[in-house]
């Protein structure tokens, strides 16, 4: 066998989760030393996470043989993985660069995730890890005593203990009243005029529960550039799911979605998301879940927000009537937008407010889903965060940016500033007191 033949995929590769071979142990650990082989002769991704160093410092010690990795190794190599979908992007040998090796390092390591939790259960922080919408729903019950309880020390010992989740890491809060209610209770909030496109607007557990805000913001300039949204009935996108290896509930939730979507996308609504996380497993994870028309349909009207109003401007149909301006804008991208290839929109469409500048932050915030919320994980997450750390603090900014609010999270606490979401700054700049810069001259 030639060294190349045995960089190719066997039987033993495959991303369907209704397939046996997803699910057989010796069938995973073979797609394993075949990608970790490849990923050890090339090392493009060696700075990415700790993943790859771990890798290539494991197969080194086992003098070049990956076949020889002990199974606690493969472990280390596995849980240090944060699916910042970072690899996929720069690796020359994916599906979608149409190479024969189809390599997709991530989307392995989830297989790996699906398999353990098969085999040894989810366990108490899975499963609250896995269902963000109960979560939200018990901490938005009495969201005052939630967010103190989350910023009691001694809670937070007891929590660390049973469910694994860092003590010292600062968790989202839980707003007073979630966005399904404020919609309920304000329907003309919702842009019904036409003008210039239908929408479906997926806006996501973490608007629901801890920033609808964002949510708001959102609305306000659809209706601004004539846009009607329909609200679908929506389930969580299921990725927290797939972290934790619940395969079966990110299944029953993707379904759920498509089935609710769909119509609208037939329709002729674009289906706009507001978190990159979930527009990417919308895009890129339903396609490869279900394996249907409908996924893919749905997948290919999916447009993140900033995404949806480029497309306007480049239509000649986006409302550029500002009336202030953010100044300097210090502008972290998240990883799972930058996974979907679609260009840094969010930077453009702020770029189109006069006198705007943004300063482009690349870096990984490295928070990640729940990755760092785990024990260990969060200060690991602050050491590989620290170049976007740096970044943000080298834009020397007046207004902070990120399209994610969990990578705004971390840089709250890493840094004790606050970003918004782009399309906050969208909305606050049609305003003429949006931000306390001067006024643009109508």
């Amino acid at each position: 066998m030639t060294e190349r033949s045995a960089a190719l995929p066997t039987r033993a590769h495959t991303f369907d989760p209704g397939s046996p071979i997803y699910w057989n142990e010796a069938a995973v650990r073979q797609e394993l030393e075949r990608v970790f082989d490849i990923c050890h002769g090339c090392r493009l991704c060696f700075n990415l996470c700790p993943s790859f160093p771990a890798l290539f410092e494991f197969v080194e010690a086992h003098d070049g043989s990956v076949a020889s990795l002990t199974a606690s190794e493969v472990e280390e190599v596995v849980d240090l993985c944060w699916q910042c979908k970072l690899c996929y992007v720069k690796c020359p040998y994916t599906p979608d660069d149409a190479h024969e090796f189809e390599l997709d390092f991530p989307r392995l390591l989830m297989r790996h995730v699906a398999i353990r939790a098969r085999r040894r259960g989810l366990g108490l922080a899975g499963r609250m890890f896995g269902h963000p919408e109960i979560v939200g729903k018990v901490g938005t019950f009495l969201p005052a005593l939630a967010n103190a309880a989350n910023r009691n020390s001694l809670n937070r010992w007891l929590m660390e203990k049973t469910t694994g989740i860092d003590r010292h890491k600062a968790l989202p809060l839980f707003a007073k009243q979630r966005f399904s209610t404020w919609l309920a209770r304000n329907p003309d909030a919702v842009p019904s005029g036409a003008r210039n496109g239908r929408a479906a607007l997926f806006y996501t557990c973490v608007i629901e529960n801890n920033v609808p805000h964002v949510g708001k913001a959102a609305l306000e300039v659809l209706a601004r550039n004539g846009v009607a949204v329909t609200i679908p009935e929506q389930r969580c996108c299921g990725m927290p799911a797939l972290e934790q290896g619940d395969v079966a509930g990110a299944l029953e939730r993707a379904r759920a979605n498509v089935a609710a979507l769909l119509p609208l996308v037939r329709a002729g609504h674009s289906v706009i998301a507001l978190e990159p996380t979930c527009s990417y497993t919308l895009r890129k994870e339903y396609p490869v879940l279900l394996r249907t028309d409908e996924a893919r349909e749905v997948a290919a009207a999916v447009r993140d927000i900033h995404e949806y109003l480029w497309e306007l401007k480049n239509a000649e149909k986006l409302d550029r009537g500002f009336a202030s301006t953010p100044g300097t804008v210090g502008y972290h991208i998240p990883c799972h937008l930058k996974a979907q290839n679609i260009g840094f929109r969010s930077r453009d469409v702020m770029k189109l407010i006069p006198g705007t500048t943004v300063k482009l932050v690349e870096a990984c915030s490295c928070h990640d889903g729940t990755w760092a919320m785990r024990k260990g994980h969060f200060p690991v997450s602050l050491s590989w965060g620290k170049k976007a750390f740096d970044g943000m603090t080298d834009a020397r900014a007046a207004v902070y940016v990120s399209d994610c609010s969990l990578a705004a999270l971390q840089f709250a606490q890493a840094l004790g500033i606050h970003p918004l979401h782009p399309i906050e700054v969208v909305a606050l700049a049609y305003r003429p007191d949006g931000f306390p810069t001067p006024v643009l001259a109508p």
